[in-house]
């Protein structure tokens, strides 16, 4: 937990991080400080082995509304090397969040707009309330959104890119199921229990197999089919069956018992 309490990270029995950003009163908007705290967050969950699986949510009515107005106006008077250094914080965060080796959910709720769209496109999987709204709204303020642009073209795709990174309209989340944003869409009372049972199926896995698999997937996305991707993925295999984890993985199967990486009550 931060000191300010703008981040909380709470971290249960079976190893599930919960990361809530804590600013509800100007709808989870983010700035400089923000952005610090998470990436402080997010590289000790990193380095934390009790971790498993992570869920990025916040408190209150909207999921994040991007841009803190207070930081914008800081922003507005920054010379080249201050937007610099600002523009390469945040997309530090994109980077850690994308990259982070434990799977990671979106809990999704009400406004979604810039950056806090950048965020639901970093996490491996986004489950959003049917009333959750979203924008890619920078070109109305004459921006653009430029360090979130790889992880949300990925999670919507180029063409979807052209219309809602130049129009700037709202979508609900429908539209954000449709285009890939999302994973699943609930009515707001379902929205935890939801979140709970994609929990429940990826406590089931192995963690080094889980942080394997999201590595092989860098690897290979968007890669042509090349010999050097097929001895890699060769190879990626022949480690992960010669591991400890691998090795415990088959004699479960094959002896028809639970894995020793699954806590009793999954069982």
């Amino acid at each position: 937990m931060t000191a300010d309490n703008s981040v909380i990270v709470a971290v249960d029995g079976r190893g599930v991080a919960t990361l809530t950003i804590n600013r509800p009163e100007i709808h989870n908007a983010f700035d400089d400080q923000l952005i610090e705290r998470m990436l402080q967050a997010l590289e000790s969950i990193e380095n934390d082995s009790r971790v498993r699986v992570v869920v990025l949510g916040s408190e209150g009515k909207s999921f994040s509304a991007g841009a803190d107005l207070n930081w914008m106006r800081r922003m507005a008077d920054y010379g080249e090397a201050e937007n610099l250094a600002d523009a390469r914080m945040l997309a530090r965060l994109m980077e850690r969040l994308n990259g982070l080796s434990k799977p990671t959910i979106a809990r999704v709720q009400g406004a979604t707009f810039g950056g806090g769209v950048g965020l639901v496109a970093c996490c491996d999987m986004a489950v959003a309330a049917s009333g959750a709204k979203f924008s890619l709204s920078e070109v109305r303020l004459g921006l653009i959104p430029a360090v979130i642009s790889p992880y949300v073209i990925a999670a919507m795709g180029e063409r979807a890119a052209r219309r809602y990174f130049l129009t700037a309209e709202r979508f609900d989340a429908a539209e954000a199921l449709r285009l890939g944003l999302l994973h699943a869409v609930v009515p707001e009372e379902q929205l935890q229990s939801r979140v709970d049972s994609l929990v429940d199926e990826l406590l089931k896995g192995g963690p080094a197999a889980q942080a394997a698999a999201k590595s092989l997937i860098f690897a290979v996305a968007r890669q042509p089919t090349s010999a050097a991707v097929i001895e890699d993925t060769a190879k990626r295999i022949t480690t992960t069956r010669a591991s400890d984890e691998g090795k415990e993985g088959l004699s479960a199967f094959l002896n028809k018992r639970k894995p020793a990486w699954i806590a009793e009550d999954l069982q």
